[in-house]
């Protein structure tokens, strides 16, 4: 295809993407860069693990993001007593016919919120994870797919430990991305209270501006944005100075990295960077794109030794180190 008709096609695509983003940020105040990148996720059906405190409007921000793109959207709460039939379905008897029947679970929707999944223990993490994997349920001897998009948000909460289950370092790389949610500033927590809790104002709700059928079209047109030979190279650089950090002169960082990002975080660090171009209105990806989304896509694939843990060393920091020492094409 033309490049200038591809172009056009991005170009047209952005403001709808723009009108996205608006019709969020009606509802959930400030929170813009979590916005973003949850689109892009929607965009290059990548799963995301949200990480933040209580009361920081993650579940309202899925919520509100379903409800905008007319998509199907089911929120599970995960506890320790959570099995996973509760989660994918199960063979139910019917009595009357002799037979058993799939009821399947609430995984069957486009957008998933997993609520505090390190609540859940390993058996039910992993069902959720094979799930985001093959996107498909089996259930008894019936393979059913999961409805496209599919899209798992999943919280945790990095304050508590007492009845929770980490997830396995080869799960948490499933992700594509894991977003920090941290408080809002000043002026947009005052916002917030002038929209909350005016007896005179109407609460506002959401208006759906982005039908399926849509999400999937531009969803292919983000997939073709250009990514140039120097910027998978410097991509390639990146990962790789996280397992081989003395070859990028980074020997500072040798004890305090185990183990580096796996070829799945070069995948994806290319996938979200085509992404963030694309909702940026570029049909190519720069180098500012990838370092903007690197800290996203890297930061739970790294695996810290306990030096690192001793000096307070946290993989943004290292992930800083990188992006300063790799050079940029």
């Amino acid at each position: 295809m033309d490049q200038t008709i591809i172009n056009n096609q991005i170009a047209s695509a952005h403001a709808t993407i723009d009108r996205l983003r608006a019709e969020i940020g009606r509802v959930v105040v400030g929170q813009q860069a979590i916005v973003d990148r949850l689109v892009v996720a929607l965009l290059i059906r990548g799963h995301v693990l949200v990480e933040g405190l209580p009361g920081l409007a993650k579940t309202l921000l899925v919520k509100t993001l379903a409800s905008a793109i007319d998509g199907t959207f089911k929120r599970i709460q995960f506890t320790p007593d959570l099995l996973p039939a509760d989660i994918t379905g199960t063979m139910i008897f019917d009595p009357g016919g002799r037979t058993f029947n799939a009821r399947l679970g609430p995984i069957f929707a486009n957008l998933i919120l997993g609520d505090e999944i390190n609540r859940a223990p390993a058996k039910v993490q992993s069902a959720l994870l094979e799930a985001m994997q093959e996107r498909q349920v089996t259930i008894g001897d019936t393979t059913y797919s999961l409805p496209d998009p599919f899209v798992v948000i999943a919280t945790q909460n990095p304050i508590e430990h007492e009845g929770t289950y980490a997830l396995p370092e080869a799960q948490v790389d499933r992700f594509v991305m894991k977003l920090k949610v941290d408080y809002p500033s000043a002026d947009e927590e005052l916002r917030m209270l002038s929209l909350y809790l005016d007896p005179t104002a109407e609460l506002p709700t959401v208006r759906r501006v982005l039908p399926l059928n849509e999400v999937r079209e531009i969803a292919h047109l983000a997939a073709s944005v250009h990514l140039d030979d120097k910027i998978s190279r410097y991509i390639v650089q990146i990962v790789t100075a996280t397992r081989r950090p003395s070859e990028f002169r980074l020997t500072s960082l040798v004890p305090h990295i185990s183990y580096g990002a796996s070829p799945r975080a070069t995948l994806a660090l290319a996938h979200v960077a085509k992404g963030h171009a694309f909702i940026q209105g570029r049909a190519y990806v720069i180098p500012e794109d990838v370092k903007a989304v690197a800290h996203d896509v890297l930061r739970h694939r790294l695996v810290l030794s306990y030096e690192a843990a001793a000096e307070s060393m946290t993989a943004d920091r290292i992930i800083d180190q990188v992006l300063g020492a790799v050079p940029v094409p």
